[in-house]
Order: structure tokens, then C-alpha cells, then sequence
């Protein structure tokens, strides 16, 4: 890796000057092409301890470098007030395209820095009440890409759904259809909306004379999961375990909750009731846990079922939550403390609001849905690849407005649409090739020297980052970057597809070899980035 050779070359050129050398050697590519390809402040930050200016000692090592060339490097400059630049001869990027073919799709940016930590990503967990709604889209979307970057990271990943499945906003479900049935408007706080009357016509006739709510309640539980699934198979969305609420209380799981908090001192009972003293780990205050009346808040299953998952072995818990959620953040962090956990070992995200529009116009309720967008609607308008990456297009922190209508065209405008097309150009040039007869050569035999041109090389220099894009996107849980990565690549595919010619008859042999080479190499490279947003790539348009 280029980085790391170009940074054992400062180390040692440092060590020989006798200049002990920083924990961190720091190496960045500059924003501007002629400030070089690579940049280290490493002389700034050593000056200190060598006792001499900065600049003094980064004319030292420019000179010791330039006298002494490492691989690929075709001049060594001083900048600034201490920075040393190195400008590359193209023979590091050919080797890119050389070690991004021979990965290939199954292992091109791999990590392995998540080796030996397994990780839980909580997503979605709708209550089971009604269909998925566009609300629900940008978690599931982020949820998943997630899980995707940091098993390309080398973490072992579970993707989990907790199901919200008991409570009293679960018999409103019942009430709700028995309701329906009967012609009657739903009860206060009920669930409207047609998919109540599609669920109320496959309700057994017998309960629905009976007016078991219970068992009306179990029918429209069963189709809400039924939906909730159907929808994200749509989606691209598997989850490996679907996690019942319910389970916490046949399994006494909330008992031993309160007994191992009980056994650390961590709750109290004061007023008839069972707190949890949250406020001995930063929460504003204590909470209830249990009632006076004996009935459960909340929290406490929530810690019961946060208990469940370390007992099940995983070392970090990622939570994708609504922004609603913000406020229950501290405390669930003081509740895993009080369970004998580090705070950091649940990372919670919250995921900001969506505006949706059509064509400019604000979209706002669903016909079937009655007084929500459902997700189900979004994936009928613009498929399901759009609507995976139109969501991660940008970080969860902020919110987000996205235009269906804009979406929904064919056009270079459209940012997925942009993504997708450069993929398929790359198809296309290759098939095209293939029925003129023009096959690619060995990669070991195709001469790479003629690759100068600078779309080509930015085509390469993008495709050196993916590794450490894929790291930091996992570290920072920001598949965004992998997207901004994706549309990057594109850009400069584009570019080197209006203006590097390819099956032209002047284009020389080992130019055009090179060149088709070149084109698998990105191609690898997109299929991947999408790869890793749960978006296919398009061999034609």
C-alpha cells in the first residue's frame, strides 16, 4: 500500500537524522494535483523535539529523499511552513488497477480491523401495528448498509428486529379490525387506514362474531409481521433475527433484569415503586422501572432485552433509532452501565426527518395507508436501488429532502440514475468489444505504461481509496462516505469514457488493452461500492 511504503520512507530518513520518530506518521493526498500526491506534515510535527524549525528540518528529509528515491516517487518538494510533498510517477496507480482486478468483486477493500468483535445491528423495530412507513425508510436503508460496511470490514455482523408486540397499542390493533368489521369507526387512539379493512377480510368469520379481541389482536399481528417482511424483502432487507418483546416476559427475563440490578445495587424502591439509579451514570434522573401498581414501564424491558444481547455474546450493540428517540439515549446508556457494561459499547444513531416531494409538491399521506407515506409506495415509484441510495446519500445526522419525481427520471440529474449508468457504460464497452472480436490480454501481459492520460489516472487514484473509505465508514457507522466514494468514482468514469476512446480504430493495441483493463477495474470498483449500499449495478440502461 502506498501510504504505508511512502511513510516507512519518512520513518527511516527521520531515524537517520537521529530524530525520534511521532506515534503517528500522517500522510493526506492534497486538494490541488500540483501540491503532489501524497502530503506529510510529520517535519511540523517533530520540529519540537529535534529543536529545529520546521521548515529547517522538512528541507532535511526533502533532500535525504530526493537522493534516495523510494519506488514510485519521481520528486520529493518542501511546502509551506514544513510540508513534504511527493509527486508519483503513474507506476503506483498501474499497480492499483493490477491489485483491484486481482481482488476482484468478492474482496476488493476488504478490512479485516473488525476482526474477533462481533456486532449486533438493531434496525427498524416498527411497532407491529400497521404497515412500514417512509419514516421507517431511512432506517432500514442506513440499518442495512451499515451491517454491509462492517462485515466488508471484517466484523461478524447479526442484523436484528425488535418486535414491539405487547402493550395496549396492540389490542387498539384488534379493537381497530373487530371495528371494521362491524362498520364502525376504529376506538380512540385505533389504527385507520385500508390495509385494516385488507386484514379485517381475512379475519376468521368466527371470531369475528365472537368479537374476540385477543384473537383479532393475533390476526392482525401475524399480517402487520407478514407486511413488515414483504416489504423489506423488497427492499433488500433480510434481518437474521426477528426478536419478540413477548419473549422477554415468558422467559423470565425481566425478573432476573431487576435481580441482577438489585444484586449491583442499581435499583431502589422508594414510593411503592422500583427505580433505576440511573443518575449514578450521567442520566438527568433516576427512573421507574416498576409502578406502584406493579406494571412496567418502558425502559425496563428494554434493558432486559439489551441484557439478552450481551448474553448472547456480541461486544458491541449498534441501535438505529427515530428522532424521536433522542431523549431515551442517556438513560439506556446508564442502564447498560448499571448492568455492568462500558457506555460505548452501545452506540446509538438517530435518524433525522425526510421531507418527500413530488416534482417540488410535498407528498404527505398514502391511499392505503391513510394518514402515512408507506414505504411500500416509495419502492413502487422509484424501485428499490433508488430508494437504498437516494437515503444514503447523505449522513443520518441531517435532515433530508428527497424529490420521488427527480428520482423516478432517467436522466444524468438523477444522482442514482448517475451512479448507475457509469456501470453500465463500462458493461457496454466491454460487450461491445467482445463482438468486434477484441478479447483483453492476460493482465500479467497487458502493458499498463501507457495509462498517463489524467482521466485514467484519477479513474485510479479514486479506486486507491476504497479501503480506507470502508474503514472509516465502518469506525464512523457512515455508509454516506461510501456513497460520496461511489458518485466520485463515477464522475471520473464518465470522464474517462468521454475522453480515453476505447475501440476507436487510432487507438494503438496496448493502449486499448490497457484501457479495457482500466474499465474492469472501475467496474469492479462500482459493483462493489453498491455492493456495499444493497444496490445492484446495472450491466445495461
Amino acid at each position: 500500500m502506498i501510504r504505508q511504503h511512502l511513510s516507512d520512507a519518512l520513518t527511516s530518513e527521520l531515524l537517520a537524522l537521529g530524530i525520534a520518530v511521532p506515534a503517528v506518521v500522517h500522510l493526506e493526498q492534497p486538494a490541488r494535483r500540483e501540491h503532489g500526491d501524497w502530503s506529510s506534515n510529520i517535519a511540523m510535527a517533530s520540529a519540537k523535539a529535534a529543536g529545529r524549525p520546521p521548515r529547517e528540518l522538512a528541507t532535511a528529509l526533502v533532500d535525504a529523499l530526493n537522493a534516495r528515491l523510494p519506488e514510485y516517487v519521481e520528486r520529493v518538494e518542501l511546502a509551506g511552513p514544513g510540508f513534504v510533498n511527493f509527486h508519483l510517477n503513474p507506476g503506483w496507480l498501474h499497480q492499483v488497477l493490477i491489485d483491484t482486478v486481482n481482488a476482484g468483486e468478492s474482496q476488493f477493500g476488504r478490512s479485516t480491523v473488525g476482526a474477533g468483535t462481533n456486532v449486533m445491528v438493531e434496525f427498524v423495530s416498527a411497532n407491529p401495528t400497521g404497515p412500514l412507513h417512509a419514516g421507517h425508510a431511512r432506517g432500514a436503508t442506513y440499518g442495512d448498509a451499515v451491517a454491509r460496511v462492517l462485515e466488508w470490514a471484517g466484523y461478524s455482523v447479526a442484523r436484528e428486529f425488535y418486535i414491539n408486540d405487547r402493550g395496549a397499542q396492540m389490542l387498539k390493533l384488534g379493537e381497530s379490525i373487530l371495528a371494521r368489521i362491524r362498520g364502525e369507526e376504529p376506538p380512540e387512539g385505533g389504527y385507520f387506514g385500508e390495509y385494516i379493512t385488507e386484514w379485517a377480510s381475512s379475519l376468521d368469520p368466527e371470531i369475528a362474531v365472537s368479537g374476540d379481541v385477543e384473537a383479532a389482536t393475533e390476526h392482525g399481528y401475524r399480517c402487520a409481521l407478514d407486511d413488515q417482511r414483504a416489504v423489506l424483502a423488497e427492499l433488500g432487507v433480510v434481518f437474521d433475527v426477528w426478536f419478540s418483546e413477548r419473549s422477554l416476559m415468558d422467559t423470565g427475563a425481566i425478573e432476573q433484569t431487576l435481580a441482577d440490578l438489585r444484586e449491583r445495587s442499581m435499583i431502589e424502591d422508594r414510593d411503592g415503586a422500583i427505580w433505576l439509579l440511573s443518575t449514578q451514570y450521567g442520566d438527568d434522573k433516576d427512573r421507574v422501572l416498576v409502578k406502584s401498581d406493579g406494571s412496567f414501564t418502558y425502559l425496563l424491558p428494554d434493558i432486559a432485552y439489551h441484557r439478552d444481547k450481551f448474553a448472547r455474546g456480541f461486544d458491541l450493540l449498534i441501535n438505529v433509532w427515530g428522532a424521536d428517540h433522542h431523549g431515551y439515549v442517556k438513560r439506556m446508556h446508564a442502564a447498560i452501565s448499571a448492568l455492568g457494561h462500558r457506555a460505548e459499547q452501545l452506540d446509538i444513531r438517530i435518524t433525522q426527518l425526510v421531507k418527500l416531494l413530488k416534482n417540488g409538491e410535498e407528498v404527505k399521506i398514502s391511499k392505503r395507508a391513510g394518514n402515512i407515506i408507506e414505504l411500500r409506495d416509495i419502492i413502487d415509484e422509484v424501485g428499490a436501488d433508488s430508494t437504498r441510495l437516494v437515503y444514503l446519500l447523505q449522513s443520518i445526522d441531517s435532515p433530508q429532502t428527497v424529490d420521488l419525481g427527480v428520482i423516478a427520471e432517467q436522466s444524468m440529474d438523477n444522482p442514482v440514475f448517475y451512479v448507475q449508468m457509469a456501470h453500465a457504460r463500462l458493461c457496454s464497452v466491454a460487450a461491445k468489444a467482445s463482438a468486434q472480436g477484441i478479447e483483453r490480454i492476460d493482465l500479467a501481459q497487458a502493458v499498463l505504461e501507457p495509462l498517463v492520460h489524467p482521466r485514467e489516472l484519477e479513474v485510479l487514484r479514486v479506486l486507491n481509496n476504497f479501503s480506507e473509505v470502508v474503514e472509516l465508514a465502518a469506525r464512523e457507522r457512515a455508509p454516506h462516505k461510501v456513497s460520496s466514494w461511489v458518485r466520485e468514482l463515477a464522475s471520473e468514469v464518465h470522464g474517462f469514457y468521454h475522453d480515453c476512446p476505447i475501440l476507436r480504430d487510432d487507438v494503438p493495441a496496448d493502449l486499448q488493452q490497457a484501457r479495457l483493463w482500466l474499465g474492469e477495474a472501475a467496474r469492479v470498483g462500482l459493483r462493489c461500492g453498491l455492493n456495499l449500499l444493497g444496490a445492484s449495478a446495472p450491466e445495461s440502461m
